[in-house]
């Protein structure tokens, strides 16, 4: 018989603080396997706090990948409507460092740093009628978070839910959805699989995502409010089609955590005297450093090229990983969302958009 050991205190939420990723640490509650090399990690707060988020939204993970830590970006599989605890789902694709580490080595019992919850990839914040959910492997994650939060908020949303995989094993989350139909009137789902398996009988749609397969799917597809995850060619392509068959591409969302393009800059030599006279100079307080930051360079750069260590995923102002405390002085900051406004008030940036309108002083 299995030997179960409950907490000794169970806290009520109103007697519970949100959680605060500068604060506090996640442990890892269970592991799941939902399919080959995907696996839901369940994480509760290290110091009993609760989870305020929003369904869809991402978290960025530090994983401690030897020889040196790395910053990885998962979406939140797990709804809001279940504060006690967050998950995330991750699949370990052919080169994964992040995901691989975390199905060959993390246990219950392991605790994480992690940043966020972060995004604006949600129906919360693009609210529609009704709703058009369209996935392919592991980017299924957000639209089960969303759909999770419908089932337990408003069991009788609107959604035609569409996923595609290579077989029927690699359907993620297939028992839950499935299950779920049975919960909520007006969730359909269609699977699409590309492979058959031997042993297995499948009466479902094969074949890719395409133009004419859309109208069969979802008839009244131009009606509804689209979210959209995948592969970047997988969303490059549904969005082709889309935008071919006149859809009003403003109720189109899709999640996309790819780095921003670097700044492209002058060689040194080609740079002008009034350019480096205007070069800003950042102060790093923790490291003792004061580094020239050129112009159009963003902090992250200037702390890179002096060998200063600012946490960074995303890259591109979304993820928040970057964010550090600004001392002193003026920033120009163009993000993605991966900052909040009474975060700014307070005097925090994000390193890898911030590029300094003068003299700056860093907390890093």
């Amino acid at each position: 018989m299995m030997n179960m050991t409950l907490p000794q205190t169970y806290p009520h939420l109103d007697q519970m603080q949100p959680w605060n990723d500068r604060l506090h640490l996640l442990e890892c509650l269970s592991v799941i396997e939902e399919a080959p090399n995907v696996k839901t990690f369940t994480f509760k707060s290290d110091n009993q706090n609760w989870f305020r988020y929003e369904p869809g939204q991402f978290m960025t993970f530090e994983l401690p990948v030897q020889p040196e830590a790395v910053l990885r970006t998962f979406t939140l599989s797990s709804s809001p409507s279940r504060p006690f605890t967050i998950a995330v789902t991750a699949k370990a694709q052919d080169g994964s460092i992040g995901a691989r580490w975390m199905l060959d080595h993390l246990t219950p019992g392991a605790r994480l740093k992690a940043f966020g919850p972060l995004g604006d990839f949600s129906m919360r914040k693009h609210p529609g009628e009704k709703y058009l959910f369209i996935s392919a492997g592991s980017g299924i994650t957000p639209m089960m978070s969303m759909t999770r939060w419908m089932h337990d908020c408003a069991p009788q949303s609107d959604i035609n839910f569409v996923t595609c995989a290579r077989r029927p094993s690699d359907i993620i989350f297939r028992r839950e959805l499935e299950y779920l139909t049975s919960c909520m009137p007006n969730l359909k789902l269609a699977f699409l699989i590309k492979e058959h398996e031997m042993g297995q009988v499948w009466t479902g749609i094969r074949g890719r995502f395409e133009e004419a397969r859309l109208p069969l799917l979802s008839p009244d597809f131009k009606d509804r409010t689209i979210f959209c995850c995948g592969p970047e060619s997988f969303m490059r392509d549904v969005r082709t089609m889309l935008e071919a068959s006149g859809f009003d591409m403003k109720r189109y969302h899709q999640e996309s955590f790819g780095p921003a393009a670097e700044p492209v800059l002058p060689m040194m030599d080609a740079i002008s005297t009034e350019a480096v006279e205007r070069s800003a100079m950042v102060s790093f307080s923790m490291s003792g450093m004061e580094v020239a930051c050129a112009p159009g360079e963003t902090i992250l750069k200037a702390a890179r090229g002096a060998g200063i260590r600012i946490a960074a995923a995303c890259e591109s102002g979304l993820c928040g990983t970057c964010k550090v405390m600004k001392i002193s002085g003026e920033v120009d900051m163009d993000h993605n969302g991966g900052i909040l406004d009474d975060e700014i008030d307070e005097g925090y940036v994000l390193a890898c958009c911030s590029k300094p309108l003068g003299n700056v002083e860093i907390e890093a």
